[in-house]
């Protein structure tokens, strides 16, 4: 109690240095100054998987604009688009309109529910492997230790005086950095609009301020963000990690270290007795190859991004000194547990969380399956004239006005027949493709398009029922015989 006493009384009394005024005292930092992470090369299991990675969504990322798939019409013959002008999205035989953005929703959730559940199971495999921060930084850092040098090189070279060969390092670094960047943006554009006539554009300088402004944008965040944010990124800017401790639980696989068996450590030499000394020599080799500079020994921490490089790491240190591998791996904690006891280890990836994300998958992946396999591939829409609501024709009958919208989701044109039901004796005049009252008339409507007609429905008196009267548009396919039904009223006298 007497210390506890002290430490009070000193913390509550300001000291300052002897002979030194205190507007001289120094202030200390509430942040500490940022240190470059020079991540070392490894070879190894872990290493590999970052590299088969890296490829394969690098080589979707920007083949897939250029994938050529047939479409019907003006549309680009892009197998991938999101033709923001013509209000479509499309992915090969998947084609979203502007009212099924429901799809793009299920995506979103699946992608979620798909996140969650691959972190239950194998902890921030995402952020380590296939994370887009991830993949242009590992980008990155490559081309800077191909033209710099490895860890240690890198370093001395940094820190040595600027000269011609150094001035001529960096600047091609940084050239190739750009070309990288530009070539992201543009595939991202590319995206959005047609791949040949955009990059056709753009190559030439015909495009509009707008592509070249986006452009400008989004190769700038690449280049920052891949190029000297780096982990800064993972660490500070990214939301994932803050919340990532949910997904986990005892049984979750992260990158652990066995510090029962590790410690104590210290240095040794090949061929040395490691009786009564732990398995780790100190070597910081894990921490040199972290691409957030992290050491693992300290326990689980927010900026590890679980890419397995420091295993591969000590994995061959152990090789080295003939002790078994393992020091630090991908294990639950409980197996950790189990093993400092000298129990057996058992992993369970079949559990209440893991049950739970995987039955929502299974559903929202049905109805989104069921939904796309089912759904129409025509709609209508009808909008009736407002003002005035109805017309009095010299004859006695009533004339209303309607906007007819057919919503044709196939490639191919299609040509329909429309008529009405609901009013007797009711018919149809329909403004450029009729002369006159018909009881029925044929619509055709190109392939991927919407088919706008101006129509007239004329009926007599005695067959409307009041002021309004149900009535019903019947459109039928010619081709696949598809029946489609809209109610909509009929207005008469009596009608405000």
């Amino acid at each position: 109690m007497a210390v506890a006493n002290e430490v009070a009384e000193k913390a509550r009394k300001p000291s300052r240095p002897s002979g030194k005024k205190p507007e001289e005292t120094q202030k200390s930092s509430l942040y500490a100054a940022y240190e470059k992470i020079y991540p070392r090369a490894i070879q190894g299991t872990f290493r590999n998987l970052k590299w088969i990675a890296m490829i394969v969504l690098l080589g979707i990322y920007f083949i897939g604009p250029w994938i050529p798939w047939d479409r019907a019409g003006d549309t680009p013959d892009q197998a991938i688009l999101m033709d923001l002008a013509g209000r479509r999205g499309y992915f090969f035989w998947v084609e979203i309109w502007p009212q099924e953005v429901y799809y793009l929703t299920g995506v979103l959730i699946l992608g979620s529910i798909g996140l969650f559940f691959v972190t239950a199971l194998l902890g921030r495999v995402w952020c380590g492997f296939t994370c887009i921060q991830t993949v242009f930084t590992d980008l990155f850092v490559w081309v800077e230790k191909k033209l710099e040098g490895d860890r240690n090189k890198r370093m001395k070279f940094d820190k040595s005086r600027m000269t011609a060969r150094k001035f001529g390092i960096k600047t091609l670094k940084i050239t190739i950095w750009a070309a990288i960047s530009i070539a992201t943006a543009w595939t991202w554009m590319i995206y959005f609009n047609p791949a040949w006539e955009t990059s056709v554009e753009i190559a030439t300088g015909s495009a509009s301020l707008g592509i070249y402004g986006f452009l400008a944008m989004i190769a700038g965040v690449t280049f920052l963000l891949a190029g000297w944010a780096r982990e800064q990124v993972c660490i500070y800017m990214c939301p994932w990690p803050r919340f990532q401790a949910a997904m986990f639980d005892e049984d979750s696989l992260v990158v652990t270290y066995e510090k029962w068996r590790g410690e104590p450590r210290g240095f040794a030499k090949k061929g040395e007795s490691f009786q009564d000394r732990g398995h780790c020599v100190d070597c910081t080799m894990c921490v040199q190859v972290c691409p957030t500079g992290i050491d693992i020994r300290n326990g689980s921490q927010l900026a590890c991004i679980g890419c397995g490089l420091c295993i591969d790491a000590c994995n061959q240190i152990m090789d080295r000194f003939n002790l078994p591998r393992g020091l630090i791996t991908y294990d639950s904690t409980n197996n950790q547990v189990a093993r400092a006891r000298g129990e057996p280890t058992k992993y369970r990836f079949v559990r209440a969380r893991t049950i739970i994300y995987a039955v929502l998958m299974v559903i929202v992946t049905a109805v989104m399956v069921y939904g796309l396999s089912t759904r129409a591939t025509t709609e209508i829409n009808v909008l009736h004239e407002r003002s005035p609501l109805y017309v009095p024709l010299s004859d006695g009958q009533i004339r209303n006005g309607y906007t007819f919208k057919v919503l044709n989701m196939q490639p191919g044109d299609q040509t329909y027949t429309l008529d009405t039901q609901g009013i007797e004796g009711a018919t149809l005049d329909v403004v450029g493709y009729t002369d006159g009252p018909v009881d029925s008339v044929q619509l055709p409507v190109k392939g991927d398009s919407v088919g706008t007609f101006r129509i007239y429905v004329t009926a007599p008196p005695a067959a409307l029922e009041g002021s309004s009267t149900e009535l019903e548009f019947v459109l039928t396919n010619q081709a696949s015989g598809e029946v489609m039904e809209y109610d909509t009223l009929f207005a008469g006298p009596g009608a405000r």
